[in-house]
């Protein structure tokens, strides 16, 4: 019974940890003139949330995993993605999200700010 049990642990630390979902979804343009509403994001460097994945359309890493989300404040969170590209395996990236309204979004990484619109 304790080998049995012992070999259950071992698996579930084992085992890669569950990713957590992003505090927000959709698509999200950046570097688009200010509006309220949501914009066409058609020529725009697009970022993604779905679920726990984060897809950038011209970033440098196309695709992230989410490890963790920390609420630091009302609309406000810090983020740790995971990513793997052609010459990085499994490489974390930490960035504070902040929801400034219902279409809008800063993502704030080592000083620089990107102003983030929702997409139509």
């Amino acid at each position: 019974m304790h080998k049995l049990v012992l070999s259950v642990l071992l698996i579930a630390l084992a085992a890669p940890a569950l990713a957590a979902n992003y505090p927000v979804t959709g698509r999200w343009g950046v570097g688009a003139p200010p509006s309220k509403d949501k914009i066409d994001c058609g020529k725009l460097r697009v970022i993604a949330f779905n679920g726990n994945q984060r897809t950038d359309s011209k970033g440098g890493v196309p695709a992230y995993r989410n490890v963790s989300v920390k609420p630091q404040g009302v609309g406000n969170y810090r983020v740790v993605d995971q990513f793997t590209t052609a010459q990085i395996s499994n490489a974390h990236v930490a960035y504070m999200l902040r929801q400034v309204d219902a279409t809008h979004l800063e993502m704030t990484q080592n000083g620089s700010t990107l102003k983030l619109q929702q997409c139509k």
